[in-house]
């Protein structure tokens, strides 16, 4: 998966990697998942506002913000994202989404915002399950395996079909006889009635998942299975995996295996610890033992949503 600079209508960017302490080249975290018509912010932590300008994503394009716990390198760009939201004109409502836990703490980060007047904020304390059906699209949480209460977030495109336009030829079907067609699953073409079925075929909707500060669990492994993008987590090295474990975080062969058994199409990584230094490449080179292709991914960087699966 190569970066994308075009605009694509599905497309991650990354505004920060770093873990508990910023460097020089990695911001705190922060990611916003463009889909069609929906901005999904997770985890804005310190910094965020000026990641977004950097990566010139108005804050007005944020439809939903989805944290995943309570610590402050993953919030602590909230408030300031709130506000943000307003003087770049927002007026759609905004879907805060977070782990009932933390409640109290999320109550507070947005009293700091002001709370910001003008913005029509829903919040969304949630546990493991459906959090928001859009119909088209579902936004689902699970839990995970951290220091605190946490939760993973994955973004589901609807099943669809896909028409075959040398099947509608086939069959005679045309002009405003396709959508009636496919809006009613039936047209009749002379004396034979064509069903949706004989001129489509079934495609399966895209799927992203985000998975953030835990160790191995079974809830990262249900929210990254058969996705098109998992952005996992990989703190530490395997050098590291007693630390790891103790702090409940993923070391980068362990993103790769969560990967793997998913059966993930594209693993990016990212959250690695200052204690590594500047070059990343090494937690691409440790995950890609297990999954070829591994990315570890680079502040400012974007990466579009690989084509549907046929």
């Amino acid at each position: 998966m190569g970066d994308s600079r075009g605009g694509a209508a599905r497309e991650l960017v990354v505004l920060g990697t770093a873990s508990q302490v910023p460097t020089r080249t990695r911001a705190h975290n922060g990611y916003f998942l463009r889909w069609d018509r929906a901005g999904f912010l997770f985890d804005p932590g310190e910094g965020t506002q000026r990641q977004l300008t950097h990566a010139r994503v108005p804050a007005s394009a944020i439809t939903h913000i989805c944290l995943t716990h309570s610590h402050g390198d993953h919030t602590f760009g909230l408030p300031g994202v709130l506000q943000r939201m307003v003087l770049d004109g927002a007026r759609h409502e905004v879907t805060l989404a977070y782990p009932a836990e933390a409640e109290a703490y999320v109550d507070l980060l947005v009293r700091l915002a002001g709370p910001p007047a003008g913005l029509a904020l829903r919040r969304l304390p949630c546990g493991p399950g459906v959090a928001v059906d859009a119909g088209t699209w579902r936004l689902v949480a699970d839990r995970l395996d951290h220091r605190v209460p946490a939760l993973g977030w994955r973004v589901q495109e609807a099943d669809s079909r896909r028409v075959l336009p040398e099947r509608l030829a086939a069959v005679g079907v045309s002009g405003p006889d396709v959508r009636r067609l496919l809006e009613e699953g039936s047209v009749r073409v002379g004396e034979r009635v064509v069903t949706a079925e004989e001129v489509t075929v079934p495609r399966r909707g895209q799927a992203f998942a985000f998975v953030m500060d835990t160790r191995p669990c079974a809830g990262a492994l249900r929210l990254a299975e058969g996705v098109d993008v998992l952005v996992c987590e990989s703190t530490f090295l395997t050098p590291d995996a007693e630390l790891a474990r103790d702090y409940r975080h993923c070391t980068g062969r362990q993103a790769a295996e969560l990967a793997a058994a998913a059966g993930a199409r594209r693993l990016v990584l990212t959250h690695f610890s200052q204690r590594y230094g500047e070059d990343v490449g090494v937690f691409a080179a440790e995950a890609a033992q297990v999954f070829p292709g591994a990315v570890a991914a680079r502040d400012l960087d974007r990466f579009a949503l690989p084509a549907r699966r046929r």
